[in-house]
C-alpha cells in the first residue's frame, strides 16, 4: 500500500492529512502557523516533520512507505531565495519523502474546485486569488505583503476594525455597535487607550490584528452600518483580485470558490461579491473540499496520478455520508 500526505498551511494554523492510495483517510492532526517569513525557515521544517512523524507512528508506518507529500504552505512563490532554502530544509527533514512546495492558495484551488479550471479566492489572515485554465496554466493576484496588500483579509478588517472604532468616536461615523463591542472587550475607561490595548501586544502580528475582525462581525450582525460596508468593501477588494487572474488566463466565464476563515461571515461577503461576479459573467460556488484535501489531491496528482480518479470518488462518497 502506498501513501500520500497533503498539507494545507496558513498564518495561523496549518492542517495535514495522511492519505492511503485508495484515498482513505488514514490520520489527520492540525498544528500552528507555517509562514516561514513570520516563523523562520527551521520552525517551519520542524513544525512538518513533527506533524509527518506523528501521523506516520499512528499508522505503524515509516516515512520510506510515503510516497510523496504537497505542502501548500504561505508565501511559497514571493522570494527565490527564501524559496530555495524552505524548499531544501523541508527536503532534507523530510527525506526519503518526495516532497513538492507550493503557495497555499494553489491547494485552497485544487479542493473548492477539485482540480477544474476555474478560480478560488483565498481570504484568511491574508487574501490571494489562484486560478487555472484547460491548458493547464496557473495565475495567481494580490497577496503580496500586508503592508501593501492582503485587502479584503481579516487582516484588512483587523486593521478597519480599530480605524471604525476611532471614526465613530471622534465624529466621523456615526457611533454604532462597534463602538459599544470595542470598548467591552478591552475594558475602556475612556476611548484613546484602545491605543494601549492594541498596538503593544495585539497589532505588530498579523494574526492577533486578523482576529479583531470577529469583533467587527459582531457588530456587523448587530447591525452596525460601518461594519456592514466593511464587509462589502473587502467583497468589492477581493472581487477584483478574481478579475485580475480571470484576465491573465483569459477566461471568458468560469466557476469561482472560496476558502479561508473571512467566509465565516456568510451572506455579509458573500452575497455582495457574488452580485459583482456575476456582473462579469463568473458564478460563485460553494467549494467542494476543504484546501487540505486539495493539497492531497495535488499530491496523487503529482506523485500517484493513476490513483488519483479513485481518490476523488472516494471523497466525493465520503463526503456525501459526512466523513471528510
Amino acid at each position: 500500500m502506498n501513501y500520500y500526505m497533503g498539507v494545507d498551511g496558513g498564518g495561523t494554523k496549518t492542517a495535514f492529512g495522511l492519505w492511503d492510495e485508495t484515498g482513505r483517510l488514514r490520520a489527520s492532526i492540525t498544528a500552528a502557523g507555517s509562514s516561514y517569513r513570520e516563523n523562520g525557515v527551521e520552525a517551519v521544517a520542524e513544525l512538518m516533520r513533527n506533524a509527518f512523524i506523528a501521523m506516520v507512528e499512528e499508522c505503524s508506518l515509516t516515512f520510506a512507505e510515503v510516497k510523496g507529500a504537497v505542502l501548500a504552505l504561505p508565501c511559497v512563490g514571493e522570494s527565490r531565495t527564501g524559496d530555495r532554502l524552505l524548499k531544501e530544509s523541508l527536503q532534507t527533514t523530510l527525506a526519503p519523502i518526495p516532497v513538492q512546495v507550493v503557495n497555499d492558495v494553489v491547494a485552497g484551488w485544487a479542493g473548492s474546485l477539485n482540480l477544474r479550471s476555474g478560480i478560488n479566492i483565498v481570504a484568511g489572515t491574508g487574501s490571494i486569488a489562484y486560478g487555472r485554465n484547460q491548458r493547464k496554466e496557473s495565475a495567481r493576484c494580490g497577496g503580496w505583503d500586508e503592508f501593501f496588500s492582503d485587502e479584503g483579509s481579516c487582516y484588512w478588517l483587523g486593521r478597519k476594525t480599530l480605524q471604525l472604532f476611532s471614526w465613530q468616536c471622534d465624529g466621523r461615523a456615526e457611533p454604532g455597535p462597534l463602538r459599544e463591542i470595542l470598548r467591552r472587550e478591552f475594558s475602556l475607561e475612556e476611548d484613546f487607550q484602545i491605543i494601549e490595548r492594541t498596538v503593544p501586544e495585539i497589532t505588530g502580528r498579523r494574526d492577533t490584528t486578523a482576529s479583531l475582525q470577529r469583533l467587527l462581525l459582531r457588530a456587523a450582525r448587530e447591525g452596525d452600518l460601518t461594519a456592514i460596508r466593511a464587509y462589502e468593501q473587502a467583497a468589492g477588494q477581493l472581487a477584483a483580485m478574481i478579475l485580475g487572474v480571470k484576465k491573465q488566463l483569459g477566461l471568458e466565464t468560469c466557476p469561482v470558490s472560496y476558502s479561508g476563515g473571512l467566509f465565516h461571515a456568510g451572506e455579509l461577503v458573500l452575497k455582495p461579491l457574488e452580485r459583482l461576479l456575476e456582473r462579469e459573467g463568473c458564478t460563485l460556488e460553494v467549494p467542494r473540499r476543504e484546501p487540505w484535501q486539495g493539497a492531497a489531491l495535488l499530491c496523487f496528482e503529482s506523485f500517484g496520478p493513476k490513483y488519483l480518479a479513485q481518490v476523488m470518488e472516494r471523497m466525493e462518497e465520503d463526503g456525501r455520508k459526512g466523513e471528510c
